[in-house]
Formats: C-alpha cells, structure tokens, sequence
C-alpha cells in the first residue's frame, strides 16, 4: 500500500511539473523583435496656396507614382508588466525617379519644354516609441491605448533640365511630435498563431516642425506564426499618409505623401 501511495505522489509531483512547465510556456513574451521588409508604394500629390491683390489662388497636381521598392521595417514590444507595454518601430523609405515632362512647365523663372526630362528623389524616414496600457487583458485577447512620441524626417529633391535651363531644388526637414494610437491583439491559446491590429495618429502642430502644418497617420495589420516559442514568421499589411504644408508670407506649399504595402519577416521572442 505505501508502495502504491509513493508511486502515486511521484506521479502527482511530475503532473504539476509538467503543468506548470505548460503554463511558464504560455506566457506572454517579455520582449518582441519582428525584423522585416515592407514592399512599400508610394504617391505623392504636391499642392499650393497663393495669396495675390486680395485673392486666394490654389493648385493641386496629379498624384504621381513614384512605384514600389523594398524597404526596411523594424519594431519591437518590451511587456514590463501584465497590462503595460513599450512599443518601438522604424521605417525608411528611400526612392528616385525618372519622369519625361508631356507638357511645359513653368519653375519659377525657368520653363521646361515637354519632352525634357525631371527627376525625382524622395527620403522618408519614421520612427516612434509608444506606451501601450491594456485596457482588456486576457490570455487570448488584448486591447491597448497608446501615447509616445513620433520623429519624422522627409528629404526631397526635384531636378529638370532642359539644354541650357536647368532647375535643381531640395528640401530637408525633421522632427517630433506627441503621438496618440489603439492597438488590437488575439492569438490561440497555445500562441502558435498571432493576429495584430494597430493604428496611430499625429498631428504636426503637437510637436516641433517649424513651419509646417499637417498630420501623419498610420494603420497596420499582421498575422503571426510561431516555429517555437522564441522564433516565428510573420506576414501583414501597412499604410502611411503623411499630409503636411509648409507655410510662407503670403501662401504654402503642400504634400500628400502615401506609403502601403505588404510587409513580412521573421519574429524573435524571450
């Protein structure tokens, strides 16, 4: 009989170890890595406002494709306790293109004859950290309000010519701002699978942009799966529209600059 019970209690006490071995691999990661690359497409559509002998006058181009490339995408989520997060990211956008003007073009006092050629360049860079705090906290679903802050600099560059005229302008500005967003997290219980929704918000009269004006917006989803517990691969979606003015004495000049793509790569977890 005490031979049964002894067999018993070994039983019991590999039980609760295996149990509670189970739990401990359940847990919420402590720190996040996803290292990846967004297939990013861009856009962008330049506008202006004049002041002139009392009138308003105001010009809107086309949206101009500036077409896809790869660019890098990092972020990451430090979880410091059960309902209080850090969040960071970056994303980078560097493109130049080749345009062949289908009609004349009037760049202050220099016109460029259609048939000549313009090129574009334009830098993009966004990064933010963000405290998260789970407002619904459960072991499969999670509902976090954010506030941080956001630093973005954009570079462009606009170069035509034509024989002899040539036009050749650059603009260079960065900056920060307090940053306001909401993110949505689900996975199955085991944390194979892994699904995120996010989307933050800023608005550049927060923040120190001189005299720009705007906001920036942005929205992304993924899905997530893990190998193991500390290695996955991810896949998802992002966008960006940054929409800023910088203005003058008697007018501005305005960007609507648009970033989305799918992103994927791989997840690192501790």
């Amino acid at each position: 009989m005490s031979q049964s019970i002894k067999v018993l209690s070994r039983a019991a006490i590999a039980a609760g170890a295996l149990c509670a071995l189970s739990a401990h691999a359940q847990e919420a990661d402590r720190f996040t890595l996803r290292l990846g690359a967004m297939q990013a497409e861009a856009e962008s559509q330049f506008k202006g406002t004049a002041d002139f002998a009392g009138n308003t006058y105001r010009y809107t181009s086309d949206r101009v494709d500036l077409g896809d490339d790869t660019v890098p995408r990092v972020e990451g989520v430090f979880r410091f306790s059960e309902r209080n997060r850090l969040l960071f990211n970056y994303f980078s956008y560097d493109k130049d293109k080749r345009h062949t003007l289908g009609e004349d073009i009037g760049l202050g006092d220099t016109t460029i004859p259609a048939g000549s050629f313009a090129k574009t360049k334009i830098q993009f860079d966004l990064a933010s950290l963000v405290y998260d705090y789970a407002v619904v906290e459960t072991p499969t679903v999670s509902f976090g309000l954010q506030i941080g802050a956001e630093w973005a600099r954009l570079k462009g560059r606009v170069y035509a010519s034509a024989g002899d005229d040539v036009f050749d302008s650059r603009e260079s500005e960065d900056g920060y701002a307090p940053v306001v967003g909401a993110r949505f997290s689900a996975n199955t219980e085991d944390r194979k699978w892994g699904f995120t929704v996010q989307g933050q918000y800023l608005d550049a009269d927060w923040g120190d942009f001189n005299d720009y004006s705007g906001d920036i917006t942005r929205a992304n989803a993924l899905v997530e799966y893990r190998f193991t517990p500390h290695f996955g691969l991810y896949a998802g979606y992002d966008w960006f529209k940054l929409d800023v003015n910088r203005h003058y004495g008697d007018g501005s000049v305005g960007l609507d600059q648009r970033f989305k793509g799918p992103t994927a790569g791989i997840t690192l977890a501790f």
